[in-house]
């Protein structure tokens, strides 16, 4: 299939100016405001049960990241946590002084027979603006950046070439900025981090960016998925 020769796919940016303007004076609807404590951070070994499959990715917010890939068919769990960063045991307050080199990340375990990698690296592109830099919406700061994990040289490789199909259909307007980084370690977030949307539905950063997110997200996904089908 010749992917360049697929239809331009234009959408509005994730979060219009207007609304990220009147979110970013509403300080208080910001993830990392969120102040709440209940439990310690832990380290997971990255071993995946017999029959699944293993990916990281940060695209920003994890609590928005999160329900975007328990959406996916064939997505067994998510969860929510910190890596790419240089410092031992990092929390969430320590992440977020933007010292410690870590983002925002979220460890998908899935079922390789009904989705490969490929659709989670083309999920990961599709699912954040990959273009703006330490930046997502209106979440700033490098523990916000976007990065792409790769657990082999074959999984590189594969996300490569995602990112090209991607490029190719100009999706974003301005050059992806995407990191590309070994997954060493993954640290589980503290508990109230996870699965955070299905548990605080009305808290006011999941009805105003997280949700809003999720939809343009699924309008995204779906069009791209039937315009690849008409290729």
């Amino acid at each position: 299939m010749d992917m360049a020769s697929t239809k331009k796919i234009s959408f509005y940016p994730l979060f219009p100016f207007g609304i990220l303007l009147f979110i970013s004076l509403l300080v208080s609807f910001q993830c990392h405001l969120f102040s709440e404590k209940d439990e310690k951070v832990q380290r997971i070994h990255l071993e995946p049960k017999k029959g699944q499959k293993l990916a990281a990715f940060a695209e920003g917010c994890f609590w928005c990241s999160e329900h975007i890939f328990e959406s996916v068919p064939g997505v067994l769990e998510v969860v929510s946590g910190y890596a790419g960063g240089h410092t031992k045991n990092p929390t969430y307050d320590s992440v977020n002084t933007e010292t410690t080199g870590h983002a925002e990340t979220v460890l998908v375990y899935y079922d390789p027979s009904k989705i490969d990698y490929a659709e989670l690296c083309r999920i990961f592109f599709l699912s954040h603006d990959p273009t703006t830099l330490n930046q997502q919406g209106p979440d700033e700061g490098s523990s916000y950046r976007s990065i792409l994990f790769y657990s082999s040289d074959a999984e590189l490789k594969i996300a490569q070439k995602i990112q090209e199909e991607i490029k190719e259909n100009r999706i974003w307007k301005n050059p992806i900025v995407t990191e590309y980084q070994e997954l060493k370690e993954f640290y589980q977030a503290e508990g109230y981090h996870q699965n955070f949307i299905q548990n605080n539905p009305n808290q006011s950063y999941v009805r105003n960016v997280s949700i809003p997110r999720y939809k343009e997200f699924q309008s995204r996904y779906e069009f791209y998925k039937t315009a690849k089908k008409q290729n």
